[in-house]
């Protein structure tokens, strides 16, 4: 999918939510595996490589967004928040979760789903021998569906693998 055919898909949703207000009833919007969007996860989020696919972002009044991750082996994110919590179906391959100041890194596993509550500060990634993918899936406040931290130090992931 190509830039325009992208914001295409997104205006779509705008489209939708004007015909709401309208009185008129949405169309159901499908976006194609073929069609979605795939790109590298940003550094300042990721350590090591991550595939960030099928990102999505619906209009007022719905206010979820998400993505399909996938973790190569050794690869996760920086510590963050999210303001109305985050839930994480793990998909394939193998991983870790581990939320700031409460029990130790906690390992995910294909089928696994998490949620952290909101304003709770986290990271997730794969484990060092594995890849992982998984569908992360929060609300927007305001606007804003992540708040960045800082990045999980080499000791801290080292802590989740023993």
């Amino acid at each position: 999918m190509n830039r325009t055919q992208w914001m295409g898909a997104m205006l779509g949703g705008c489209v939708a939510a004007v015909a709401i207000a309208a009185g008129a009833r949405p169309a159901l919007q499908i976006v194609t595996a073929a069609d979605q969007p795939s790109e590298d996860g940003a550094p300042d989020f990721f350590t090591g490589k991550a595939r960030v696919v099928g990102r999505f972002k619906r209009e007022a009044p719905a206010r979820v967004t998400g993505a399909i991750v996938a973790f190569e082996p050794g690869g996760y994110t920086i510590w963050h928040s999210h303001p109305l919590g985050q839930t994480l179906i793990v998909t394939e391959g193998s991983g870790y979760v581990q939320a700031e100041g409460g029990p130790p890194v906690r390992k995910l596993a294909k089928g696994d789903i998490a949620w952290t509550p909101p304003g709770v500060k986290h990271w997730h990634g794969a484990a060092p021998a594995t890849s992982m993918t998984h569908v992360a899936i929060a609300e927007a406040l305001a606007g804003e569906n992540v708040g960045r931290g800082a990045r999980v130090t080499a000791a801290e992931y080292g802590a989740a693998s023993r």
